[in-house]
This record gives structure tokens, C-alpha cells and sequence, in this order.
């Protein structure tokens, strides 16, 4: 079993695994020495979830519940963990925090100051308390995803804002040199679930007050937090990707 990276072979490692396609680089990732697990949310982590299973080696899956997901995401976790027979690890956030937000500030905070604080409880608290119990992460994050964000990230990467002092976190990004019509030409092609919010326009989905429908040519990243800038369509979980 391949050890866990540290910080000096990462970039090597990064380097011979660019041009290798998804399989092989989440085959790298379940090889890894320690606790794995793949974030699951949409129809990249999906394809991970799919890929992984045809690897035919054993695959930990763990999900974001805000507390303010459509139905439509809560059913499709739900189709997910049954067609693959998987446990899905949820992840809730603090209740007391969330319940003081709500009290001080309201519901619809975000749209007045931004969405910073509400994902910061609500997404990046319980995630960043999920990774403290592992040692490597597998995203579906891809290249063309988000403007200004997202473009140059590697397929393997040191993920200094989520390491602790005494342990490094490696995260992966399988999909990274993928486009959306790679993904979706897998789904169609594997015929594997996907968010029933995609046939109405949905392309990225996130939390049910910050996501809307995206018109024909615009980017999939403008149907979030569509109130702010594009350079700043980043919730605080891949935060490393902001320069």
C-alpha cells in the first residue's frame, strides 16, 4: 500500500499523474496509506462514486447537509447511497451556531453581507471537522468550472488550508482536466443517477436560497450567489484556490 505523500513528493506526484485519465488518479488516491474518503454533492462526485466502485476497492463516500439543500438534493443522496449500496457519511454543522445566526441575523443574511458566514458554519465548520478525522480527500472539482478559481488546480495537491500541524491532508481532483460535457457524456453513457434540478436548468447546486437556474451561454458558476462578483463564487471549501 502506497504511503501517505509528504509535502516534498506531492508536486511530484501532481506532475506524473496530469495527463493520466480520472481512474488512475482515484486509483492513486484509494491506495493511499490512512483514511480516504471521496466528497459527494453532484454529478462529478457522482462519476467518482461510479469510477470507484468499478475499481472494485473498498471507497468511503461523506456529504455537506446544510440544512438548507433542495429536495431534490436529499432525494438524489438518498437514489445515490441506494443504487451503489453505500453508506454515506453526513455531515451536519453546529447546531447552537447556526441557530445563533439565525436568531441574529436572520434567514436570508447572505444576501445583504455576503455568503461567507452562513457557509462558513453551515459547509466549511463541518467540513473542516470531517477532514481532521482523515488523511486525503477526493473532489470533482474541474479546471473549467469557475472562473478566475478554479483553472489551474492539479490533480494531486497539498491542501494547506485544511492540514493540521502535525498531519499533511492530501486532496485529489480526479476530474480536474475534465469538462461538463465529459461528465455528462459519462452519466448518459453509464446511465447513473444524477440531481433531477439538472433538467430544470440547474447546472452547479448548492444550497436551495443560492442557486437558481442559468440562462443559455452563461456559465454554470453564475447560477450561484448570482448577487456577487464571479471572481468571489468560492463557499470557503476550496478556499485555496482564491489567490
Amino acid at each position: 500500500m502506497r504511503t501517505i505523500p509528504t509535502i516534498d513528493i506531492v508536486d511530484a506526484l501532481a506532475t506524473e499523474y496530469a495527463d493520466k485519465s480520472p481512474s488512475d488518479i482515484l486509483k492513486l488516491a484509494l491506495s493511499q496509506q490512512g483514511e480516504v474518503a471521496i466528497s459527494f454533492s453532484g454529478a462529478e462526485d457522482v462519476v467518482l462514486i461510479d469510477m470507484a466502485s468499478n475499481l472494485g476497492v473498498p471507497f468511503r463516500v461523506f456529504s455537506l447537509d446544510t440544512g438548507r439543500l433542495h429536495p431534490e438534493t436529499y432525494q438524489f443522496l438518498e437514489t445515490v447511497r441506494k443504487y451503489y449500496n453505500i453508506e454515506i457519511e453526513i455531515c451536519f454543522p453546529e447546531t447552537e451556531a447556526v441557530q445563533q445566526l439565525v436568531q441574529e441575523k436572520g434567514l436570508f443574511s447572505f444576501f445583504e453581507d455576503g455568503h461567507q458566514e452562513c457557509c462558513g458554519i453551515r459547509k466549511v465548520q463541518p467540513l473542516r471537522k470531517k477532514l481532521a478525522t482523515l488523511d486525503g480527500w477526493i473532489t470533482g472539482q474541474r479546471k473549467d468550472q469557475s472562473p478566475g478559481t478554479r483553472q489551474d488546480i492539479p490533480v494531486v495537491q497539498a491542501d494547506a488550508g485544511f492540514s493540521g500541524p502535525n498531519k499533511q491532508l492530501i486532496k485529489y481532483n480526479p476530474l480536474a482536466n475534465w469538462s461538463s460535457s465529459d461528465v455528462w457524456n459519462y452519466i448518459r453513457m453509464m446511465e447513473i443517477p444524477y440531481n433531477r434540478l439538472h433538467e430544470k436548468g440547474f447546472i452547479s447546486i448548492g444550497c436551495e436560497p443560492c442557486t437558481r437556474p442559468v440562462l443559455p451561454n452563461q456559465h454554470e458558476r453564475e447560477g450561484r450567489w448570482w448577487w456577487e462578483e464571479a471572481t468571489h463564487k468560492e463557499c470557503g471549501l476550496h478556499a485555496g484556490n482564491l489567490k
